[in-house]
């Protein structure tokens, strides 16, 4: 089965995700409203987004609940950089967006380029 597949680019700020959110809810219903293929899946391809940042993984959220209000479909991210995959694991969406998790926190921050800024023992304390 052919999934529908929603492309999204350019850079993804919070004032485009309604509008995102629209486009998909087009693609899985046609003109009289009735859902198109219930039984395909979605696929949303981010392979030509420019950045991967909060506004991104807010769109995404969103577009997974309408997907799921569409029938229960599943929502499924194809070209997903590593940067939004570890954006998608810090916040705890890797799992429900089926991407592949990275192996922790610490890896997510050093694959977004986040740097330790001195963080640790504080003014006085020692480390140990």
């Amino acid at each position: 089965m052919t999934p529908i597949v929603l492309v999204v680019t350019g850079r993804v700020t919070r004032d485009a995700v309604p509008g995102l959110c629209a486009e998909l809810e087009a693609l899985l219903h046609g003109p009289d409203g009735a859902a198109r293929d219930p039984a395909a899946g979605v696929d949303c391809d981010v392979g030509g987004v420019v950045r991967a940042d909060l506004a991104l993984v807010e769109a995404i959220a969103r577009l997974v609940v309408v997907a799921r209000r569409a029938g229960g479909r599943r929502l499924r991210l194809r070209n997903a950089s590593p940067e939004l995959r570890s954006l998608l694991d810090l916040v705890g969406l890797a799992e429900v967006m089926g991407v592949a998790s990275v192996t922790g926190a610490a890896d997510a921050m050093d694959a977004m380029g986040v740097r330790d800024a001195g963080c640790g023992t504080g003014a006085g304390e020692t480390a140990g």
